[in-house]
Parts: C-alpha cells; sequence; structure tokens
C-alpha cells in the first residue's frame, strides 16, 4: 500500500454574474420581498439649508449691511436664473421682492418680520430657500420660529405657510435684534 491515491479532478466552475446582474437581482428581491435584517436601509439625504450662503463674504456683507440699515447687493446663479439679492435701509428683497424687513422696536433694537405672501411665491426657489434659512441663522440672538421646509412648501409647525390662520397678519414675526445704526442724538 505504499501507492497514493491521486486527487480526484476538480470540476470547471461555471461563469459568475455580472456586477450589473447582481444588483438588478438585489433590486427584485427588494421589489419582491423587502430588505432582510441585516441589510440597512439607505438614510435619506439631509440637507443643511443656508450653509452654502452662512459663510460667503457676499452674504456676510450683506448682513451687516441689514444691521446698519446701508445698501448691498449681491446675485445668485441658481439653474441658470440669476436673481439679484439685495438690503437696502430695513428689507431684504429677494428678486425685486421684498422677503425680510424690520420695524424699530426701541432705540437699540428691531423686530425682524418674514413677508409670508412673497416666502410662498418663491417657495420653488432653491437659492430663495437657503437664503431664507441663512438670514435665521444668521441671528443668534433670537429663537428658531419653528420654520421648516418639505416637499417644496413651507412649514409653521404643523400648517404650511400659505394657509395663513385667521387674526394673524400676512407676515411672520420672527423675533428682535440689536442693530448698529447711528442714533439721530450722539451722547456728548
Amino acid at each position: 500500500m505504499d501507492t497514493k491515491p491521486e486527487n480526484a479532478p476538480k470540476k470547471a466552475k461555471g461563469k459568475g454574474r455580472t456586477p450589473q446582474e447582481r444588483q438588478e437581482h438585489m433590486r427584485y428581491n427588494h421589489l419582491m420581498y423587502g430588505r432582510t435584517r441585516t441589510e440597512l436601509k439607505l438614510a435619506p439625504k439631509s440637507v443643511d439649508y443656508g450653509a452654502s450662503f452662512l459663510k460667503h463674504p457676499k452674504f456676510q456683507a450683506l448682513m451687516a449691511a441689514f444691521r446698519k440699515g446701508a445698501a448691498s447687493s449681491f446675485e445668485v446663479t441658481a439653474n441658470g436664473v440669476a436673481t439679484t439679492i439685495s438690503t437696502a435701509d430695513s428689507q431684504i428683497t429677494f428678486g425685486g421682492k421684498e422677503l425680510f424687513y424690520s420695524r424699530p422696536l426701541n432705540r437699540y433694537e428691531e423686530n425682524l418680520f418674514l413677508n409670508r405672501t412673497t416666502a410662498v411665491r418663491v417657495q420653488e426657489s432653491e437659492s430663495a430657500v437657503h437664503l431664507v434659512y441663512a438670514v435665521l441663522k444668521s441671528f443668534p440672538e433670537m429663537a428658531a420660529p419653528g420654520l421648516l421646509y418639505l416637499y417644496h412648501k413651507f412649514y409653521l409647525g404643523n400648517e404650511s405657510l400659505d394657509s395663513t390662520p385667521t387674526g394673524e397678519g400676512t407676515n411672520l414675526l420672527i423675533g428682535a435684534f440689536t442693530h448698529g445704526k447711528e442714533s439721530e442724538r450722539q451722547r456728548a
């Protein structure tokens, strides 16, 4: 018994699936049977509205001019459409329409308002949504008004912004901020 048996011949492997075939097979399985316990659901893509504006020097200059009551403007291009964002005196305009404005509260503070009708008109524009959130985030001393943006609409609490409850005006009070305007009477 000195002879050793030879190894059995190997079977020829069949050709495996291509990555496209595997992906199509997985899609079919997910469609028919759902995901397994080990497969994770895809996390929804989160968007940080206003972040692109907050760090930009032109937006920072615009907000500094708004606090001082001066004039400033710049253009934003989104989807091939150029829109002018500007401030003069006590208002911020988006494409020539007043979006935010302020009214004096006392000698040192002003109230900031969001024009509801303009916000509803421009809520489909991505740059307008980023502008609204950037302005709200640029005033850290104000409490957040609870403004949400879902499915291409602004929501205040559970109601959309275009459904104005009875008894309220057409504008939304955001809060009070300290301004940097020069007072008429200088202290001596």
